[in-house]
């Protein structure tokens, strides 16, 4: 007659076999079997275990005896399955990947599960199990440009390195445009959030007018100097240009992370800035916007106050986006810079190989 191993139990066990018992994350199997081990601990026989389990008897002696010898691992992991390895799956899951990431159905762009499926001779849950083993998103897409600008390299380095180590007794501001920002007047109230539904808006809108956001970004701190404009030529410019020259400490070189964009570059404005000698220009490379900090800002603003609002005209728009400013330089948080140039530049490298191969193919 077998006789089931006594259990006992030390505190770190026991308390780790109780959070695995109420764990509502955890699997099922293992909620089980660690409610099999306090309750064996307890003195009580495999046959009360099953019961109060409502499992088999067979199992819970099974359990038993494995934490008798491994201790939590035994437990934890299921052991081994005899027999020969699923051959035929494993080849299925290859082909499921190949065919995901070297092929593309007859009338589209992308496969789904369904399609993959039918093309193979399988079901959407197999597709969908070797997908997500495999981290394959067919139907998501990210979109990308590599800088074609010859002087990639000293731009990335110039502006990295005043992010990394900016001078001393100098302010660096990255400073942008947010050009034709639509004030948008839906055509019909939206409903609110509740419980068990999100909040919704209409499809259609109406175009009340549009306004042009100057922004600049102080690295340090965190705080914005903000103003909108009807446009952006390069007199909205050298005025914003102007504002910043008031609202930082007159002591201080201000070093200006831009953009290519001609009103930058335009000849007055540099005639502007040689009689502002504080004033330092730094110029991003050419389709690399995602180098300038301020981008980052410009897409909080649009996703908290932008996006889902309701402006019946420009200056409500305008309103909403300085409310909008003093209240995150109220509570400045600044952004903090960590990628060095060399990683970047490893990274491009990279990239610039890839997209040559399939240029090549």
């Amino acid at each position: 007659m077998r006789i089931a191993p006594t259990i006992v139990l030390s505190d770190d066990d026991r308390s780790t076999l109780q959070r695995w018992s109420k764990g509502r994350s955890m699997p099922a199997r293992l909620v089980i079997r660690a409610r099999i081990i306090l309750a064996a601990a307890e003195g009580k026989t495999n046959d009360v275990i099953a019961e109060e389990q409502s499992t088999d008897p067979g199992l819970v002696g099974r359990w038993r005896r494995r934490f008798d010898d491994s201790g939590l691992p035994g437990i934890e992991k299921d052991a081994p399955r005899g027999g020969r390895p699923a051959t035929a799956r494993s080849q299925l899951a290859e082909k499921i990947v190949e065919w995901t990431t070297q092929r593309k159905p007859k009338n589209a762009t992308h496969w789904s599960t369904r399609t993959l499926a039918a093309e193979l001779g399988t079901n959407r849950a197999m597709v969908n199990r070797v997908w997500r083993a495999n981290g394959l998103k067919p139907h998501l897409i990210r979109t990308f440009k590599l800088s074609n600008d010859r002087r990639f390299v000293e731009k990335l380095t110039d502006v990295v390195g005043l992010y990394l180590s900016p001078p001393e007794h100098a302010l660096v501001l990255c400073v942008d445009e947010k050009s034709q920002i639509q004030a948008l007047d839906r055509t019909q109230p939206g409903l609110p959030l509740k419980k068990g539904r999100c909040g919704t808006m209409t499809h259609d809108y109406k175009r009340n007018g549009t306004t042009t956001l100057f922004a600049a970004l102080d690295m340090a701190e965190g705080k914005l100097i903000g103003t909108c404009m009807p446009r952006h030529r390069h007199q909205e410019w050298i005025k914003f240009l102007k504002q910043i020259d008031e609202q930082t400490p007159a002591g201080m070189d201000l070093h200006l992370i831009a953009d290519n964009y001609s009103t930058h570059k335009h000849q007055k404005v540099k005639n502007w800035l040689k009689r502002h000698p504080r004033f330092h220009m730094h110029f991003i490379p050419t389709s690399s916007s995602w180098l300038n900090l301020v981008e980052r800002w410009f897409r909080e603003i649009t996703d908290k106050q932008i996006r889902r609002g309701t402006f019946h005209n420009v200056p409500e728009l305008i309103e909403a986006i300085d409310s909008y400013i003093r209240g995150h330089n109220e509570q400045p948080t600044p952004f903090v810079w960590a990628a060095s140039a060399q990683k970047i530049l490893e990274k491009v490298r990279r990239a610039r190989q890839v997209l040559d191969k399939v240029q090549s193919e």
